[in-house]
């Protein structure tokens, strides 16, 4: 169920992602990993901006479609764009899910699952040391 991108694929070897990460980044974004609910400050944010992928700087998610799921971790309604992330199957932990992934870098950055808030129904429980966050007057 992989969705393809239009975006040109970031591609760098293990040594530079490690290089470039911390080591809950590199576990979370690189072996799938997932960090604590209730762990990250995104999940609380309420600031104006847009969430991009901490691997590539790539826009994700905007402030915009961000809610309090109280699951423990940034969710959305929707991506920034439909060329922002990419779709996997993901059987892992004996249940069907759909993994998402930064269409550019391919960092693995949370699920989407079928019970969000409208318009979309979706949800998007994202990893928060997945993000970076950038304000308005940043962009």
């Amino acid at each position: 169920m992989s969705t393809k991108s239009k975006q040109p694929k970031v591609d760098k070897p293990d040594t530079e992602w490690r290089q470039q990460l911390t080591a809950e980044q590199y576990q979370v974004t690189r072996l799938h990993a997932t960090e604590p609910p209730f762990s990250h400050p995104y999940n609380a944010t309420k600031k104006e901006g847009t969430f991009v992928c901490i691997c590539c700087g790539d826009p994700l998610f905007s402030s915009d479609h961000k809610f309090d799921s109280g699951t423990g971790w940034p969710s959305f309604t929707a991506p920034h764009s439909d060329e922002a992330l990419s779709e996997h199957e993901d059987n892992k932990l004996f249940s069907r899910r759909t993994e998402v992934r930064c269409a550019s870098c391919d960092s693995h950055l949370g699920h989407v699952f079928p019970d969000g808030p409208e318009p979309t129904g979706l949800r998007y429980c994202i990893n928060g040391v997945a993000l970076n966050h950038k304000e308005e007057d940043e962009e």
